[in-house]
Order: C-alpha cells, then sequence, then structure tokens
C-alpha cells in the first residue's frame, strides 16, 4: 500500500503509517529564491517521484564530522540501529576532509579534562604511529597532552573502524535533503536522503544533526540563528592545506608575526591579513597550513562557498610563497593538497533548550547535567582587516578573563536540544550558545564530547520513552560517565539546567 506526502520547501505536510519497503509518491516544490547572485527567476518546479521507504532504524545520524560520527559510535555501543549519514566519503569532517588536523585546549594545565571517544581517537592514532613527533613524544613520555596534531587520512581509517566495530552502518556520499517532521509535536517521523542511488525515505526513532551547519534542525522548522543573517557579522573561514618540506630544525615558528608584518610592509600579500594561525606539524617535515581568511563568505549560500573555495586555494599559495620567502626552514615548502570540505567557524546556531552564554564563561560555571568539561578560550576570528579588529581580537584571546591553570567550564545537556523538540538532538559547532561561547567550544574535541552525549542520549530517550527536552539528565550523566567521559560533578539531578531563549 502506498501513501502520498507533500514536501515542500518546510518539508513534509501531515503525516502517515508507512508499510515497509513501499515506495511513497513525493510532490516536490523546488523553488528558486530571489537572488541576484543566482539569478532567481522566482519560478517554481513541480517534481513527482516514488521515493523507496526504508525503516527500522533507531537512530538516524546527518553528518559524519566529529559530533555525528561520536553519536554513531555511542549510540551503535549501547545496542541501537544506527545509520550514519555523511555527505562526502570519509568521516572526520574539519579534522579529515578540511585538513584541521589538529586537536587542543586538552588540558587546563593541571588535569586533562577531554574524555570518552576524543581519547579513544588519540590513543588509537598513537598505536598506529599516526600522531605529530610531539604528541608521540609526550605520550611516551608519559606528558600530559594539551594539543595533538595527527595525520587526517590516519583518522579516517580509525573512524572506519571504530564505526565497523560498533554495528554502525555508513552511508557515505549521502545527504539529507527533507524531512517528515511535525513542529507542533516536536517530532521527526523520518528523513530525504539523496545518493547516487537517488531518494529515499528513511524512518527512524531518534535523529542526531551532526551536520555541523544545523541543516537538519533547520530544515525541522526548529528556531535557528544565522551567521551574518541574524547577526551583523560571520567569521571568516579558511581553507587549510597540506604542506610537506619543512625544514623543523631551522623553523622557528615564533618570528612569524614578525615576518607577516613585514611582509605586509612590504605590500607582499593581497590582503593585509595579520591574523595568522600558521603551520601545525603533523610529521617529519610535514604540517597542514592554517592562514587565509575569507573574509563575509557565507557558508550557507552556495554561490559564496563555491567562490570561497577558489579563493581559499589562491590562498593557500600565497602563504606558502610567504613562507617561503620570509620564514627560514620553509625554502623548499610545497603545497600537496587543500581542503576537500571548507574550515567553517561560523554558520547556524540552534536555539535550545539552554544557551550557554558569556556569564556562564566568565564565571567558570558547572551544571549538575553538564555533559562535558572544557577549557579553550574565547577564540572569535577577525570579522575584517582593520587594525582595529585585529585589537580586539588579540585584546579578546588574551584577555583577563581568559582561563588560569586549573579553571574550566562546564556545558550543559540543554545546548544538545533545539527547544521543545522530543526525538532531535544537535552535536558541534551548532549547539545553543551566544557568539562568544560557540567561539570558544566549536572545536573538534568539544565537538565529539557533544556528540557523544546526544548519541547516548537519544539511546536513553528510545528505552526510556524520555523526550529529548525533558530527560532524566541524572541518568544520561551516568551513563556517559561509565563510557568514559571526564564529569566529576558532585551534584547530579534529573531535571536539566534550563534558561529562557
Amino acid at each position: 500500500m502506498n501513501f502520498i506526502k507533500k514536501l515542500t520547501r518546510r518539508g513534509f505536510l501531515g503525516t502517515a503509517g508507512m508499510a515497509a519497503a513501499a515506495p511513497i509518491a513525493i510532490e516536490q516544490a523546488a523553488m528558486q529564491q530571489a537572488d541576484a547572485q543566482s539569478n532567481a527567476t522566482g519560478k517554481t518546479f513541480r517534481l513527482t517521484r516514488d521515493v523507496p521507504v526504508e525503516e527500522g532504524y533507531d537512530v538516524v545520524v546527518a553528518g559524519g564530522g566529529p559530533s555525528g560520527a561520536a553519536a554513531a559510535i555511542s549510540a551503535a555501543r549501547l545496542g541501537a540501529k544506527v545509520l550514519l549519514l555523511e555527505a562526502i566519503g570519509s568521516m572526520g569532517g574539519m579534522g579529515t576532509n578540511a585538513l584541521v588536523s589538529n586537536w587542543y585546549s586538552l588540558n587546563n594545565g593541571e588535569e586533562v579534562l577531554v574524555g570518552g571517544i576524543i581519547v579513544e581517537l588519540i590513543q588509537a592514532m598513537y598505536r598506529n604511529k599516526q600522531l605529530a613527533p610531539e604528541a608521540t613524544a609526550d605520550i611516551d613520555a608519559g606528558r600530559m597532552l594539551n594539543a595533538v596534531c595527527f595525520n587526517n587520512e590516519g583518522l579516517k581509517i580509525v573512524l572506519d573502524k571504530l564505526c565497523h566495530d560498533a554495528g554502525v552502518e555508513v552511508r557515505y556520499f549521502t545527504r539529507v535533503v527533507d524531512v517528515d517532521a511535525d513542529p507542533k509535536s516536536g517530532r521527526i517521523h523520518g528523513v530525504i536522503t539523496s545518493n547516487i542511488e537517488g531518494f529515499r525515505y528513511i524512518g527512524a526513532k531518534a535523529f542526531v544533526d551532526g551536520t555541523g551547519d544545523a541543516v537538519l534542525t533547520s530544515l525541522c522548522g526548529a528556531k535557528v540563528l544565522a551567521a551574518g543573517h541574524d547577526t551583523p557579522n560571520i567569521m571568516p573561514p579558511t581553507l587549510c592545506a597540506v604542506i610537506a618540506d619543512i625544514d623543523y630544525e631551522r623553523f622557528k615558528k615564533g618570528t612569524q608575526q614578525a615576518m607577516v608584518e613585514r611582509a605586509i610592509a612590504e605590500d607582499f600579500f593581497t590582503q593585509e591579513d595579520r591574523h595568522v594561525p600558521g603551520l601545525f606539524r603533523t610529521g617529519t617535515d610535514t604540517a597542514i597550513m592554517n592562514a587565509g581568511h575569507l573574509f563575509h563568505m557565507d557558508a550557507l549560500n552556495c554561490r559564496s562557498l563555491s567562490d570561497g573555495m577558489a579563493h581559499g586555494r589562491v590562498l593557500a599559495q600565497e602563504y606558502a610563497a610567504f613562507y617561503r620567502k620570509y620564514m627560514t626552514g620553509c625554502e623548499k615548502m610545497q603545497v600537496l593538497a587543500t581542503g576537500s570540505l571548507m574550515g567553517v567557524r561560523e554558520s547556524r546556531r540552534v536555539v535550545g533548550e539552554y544557551e550557554m552564554d558569556y556569564a556562564d564563561f566568565r564565571t567558570r560555571r558547572h551544571f549538575p547535567d553538564q555533559v562535558c568539561l572544557y577549557c579553550k578560550a574565547i577564540d572569535i576570528h577577525v570579522y575584517d582587516l582593520s587594525p582595529e579588529e585585529y585589537k580586539r581580537y588579540y585584546t579578546e584571546y588574551n584577555s583577563a578573563d581568559r582561563l588560569k591553570k586549573g579553571e574550566s567550564y562546564g556545558i550543559p545537556y540543554g545546548v544538545l536540544v533545539p527547544k521543545g523538540w522530543t526525538n532531535l538532538w544537535v552535536g558541534g559547532r551548532c549547539v545553543s550558545t551566544d557568539i562568544k561561547v560557540n567561539g570558544a567550544i566549536r572545536d573538534q574535541p568539544a565537538c565529539s564530547m557533544l556528540g557523544q552525549a546526544a548519541g547516548t542520549a537519544a539511546v536513553q530517550s528510545i528505552r526510556t520513552g524520555q523526550p529529548a527536552c525533558d530527560l532524566d539528565v541524572r541518568q544520561l550523566v551516568l551513563t556517559l560517565r561509565q563510557a568514559g567521559a571526564k564529569l566529576p560533578q558532585a551534584t547530579l539531578s534529573k531535571q536539566m539546567t534550563r534558561t529562557h531563549v
């Protein structure tokens, strides 16, 4: 028996039961939006397709980046049948395909704060000899790790194995393009995916948005805030690159800022960008290069993103030329590859059951329902090329509010739940925070821990009937502790921390 559902830009209208393996006829209204860059006509086109239905999954995770991969692995280890959907051909997101092959802020000077799957990844990469020499030396000497650079190809293999061993079904080259959701009840019934085989309708009991851009959450009609649309600025991304032939015996990273200033004075660069994160060593003579901000690029606009990729490739070569000319030990440097994924720092933020804000950060607040600890400083990159903006960045990053030795802050469960939703969680940089806190917790270790919490919460919800927006968070914290999460709070509560958002 077939059922008809109309798919509009806001998703499916109405609900109906589904027979296993039965096709659904979908009427899709694809609207070209009025946009000067895309030369939209304003016309509409209606497409009708019979779409095969897949059912039987407990949890569907959209996105295989740091948060999505951790969510899928944690849920599968708890016995759930998990499907992970990833738009390109490997997991890891920023750490692999965007070539941001560096994890840091792992300790606060007194103790390692991260726990769970992110620690498993570091341990596996160490065993596989895929860590940078400095990280390997620290582990060999028993020193406390704070920063870990790694081989991005090695991380892809480790993530494939962890998912395989946990029983996660991974579907690469697959995007979520729409949803069957009821915003009034805050529930998703299924997602529409697209890949080489065409469209599929996939039903499940719970869903995790690990896209980083809150794609699934936005398609559901849940409230999100878009950088540059709902806020005045967009933190610029960078297209990172893999670099080879660096003589590390002669290379002195500490001279970089002075050389950047000199190159600007000599009119070397096409843009006077004083904020250059630089080179991060990954091997004997290799590094990843994080240099060249793409100002005003909007990761939520395809034309802007496309232009940004092209411009980013040019900037990668320009900065390699800078290193060859100005930095000792880099005379023979070459660019081996640029990222296949843009290094996006900011796009959407979900409006959740709790919005973690700057006051929480400044007071180093800890929560009974915190699902991870972190200690990274606020790191909002320069918004433009003005000296005033660079001064703002430098002052903010090194302000009196920067964490001192032994300090940390907690991230509460409520940031993972779009407000009012019952079977949807988010992980990664799009969780519910204000702009400043987003600048602190957008990095991969925090994203991994938040994803692990989301996947664990999804399984708890399925088994207990507790909705995402009213989960027994005491039970969640205890389960995460058993899985290696570092959650030392002495006081636990069944009720999540809430706020007005």
